[in-house]
């Protein structure tokens, strides 16, 4: 084993100069996070087990901690492998997923509202976003094109909850009961609303994939 000690230069120069953080692999793990927390909005959209509605709300609050962590990584880093916008915006937007599935689950508690077809649709579309946002992020150093790929079905999920979305409020104002149909309607919002995020992060995946080519 050598004994031998940096140099005083190269100690000035990392004090100076930072190695700089492995910022993929920090959205890679706040997309999986992500990820498991939508993957609990489904099972709670199958089953109505309010459990599950407390273990989302757990999960929403350490990615809370996450969001804060990276954003204090990169705003007290030197250097980024790519554009600190987009970096940014990645982390706040997948914050924001999970930021509506806990308001998903807060109105429904409130309203007194039970599951149906269309938040289990949504939902399940919803968490299959989730999924190619995290293997994305996850193949951004390895394999960029691929990594691009699947932002584009990270966006194609969310025009797929936009679908089911436009027909469950058809469905739903076709009845009488107003009181529950504008209830129901802010749910099915919320969950619309975590569409648009996961097809923010498919689109900044793309930009960074753009810009690292």
């Amino acid at each position: 084993m050598s004994d031998t000690k940096p140099s005083i230069f190269h100690r000035f120069f990392d004090r100076v100069f930072p190695s700089m953080p492995d910022f993929f692999g920090l959205l890679t793990e706040q997309a999986l996070q992500v990820r498991d927390g939508v993957a609990l909005l489904v099972q709670l959209m199958e089953t109505a087990d309010p459990e599950i509605g407390n273990e989302i709300r757990r999960e929403e609050h350490e990615a809370d901690k996450t969001k804060l962590r990276n954003l204090q990584i990169l705003n007290e880093s030197f250097a980024t492998p790519v554009d600190r916008e987009d970096i940014y915006r990645a982390v706040v937007n997948l914050d924001e997923i999970l930021n509506y599935c806990k308001t998903t689950v807060y109105e429904m508690y409130e309203f007194e509202l039970t599951p149906d077809v269309h938040l289990i649709n949504m939902a399940t579309i919803l968490r299959e976003g989730c999924e190619a946002l995290a293997e994305g992020f996850a193949k951004l150093k390895s394999s960029p094109a691929e990594a691009a790929e699947l932002g584009r079905v990270a966006r194609k999920a969310e025009r797929r909850v936009e679908r089911v979305y436009r027909e469950a409020l058809a469905e739903l104002f076709k009845g009488t009961d107003y009181n529950t149909m504008f209830k129901r309607r802010e749910v099915y919002r919320h969950v619309s609303n975590a569409a648009d995020r996961v097809a923010a992060c498919g689109n900044t995946l793309q930009d960074i994939v753009v810009k690292i080519g």
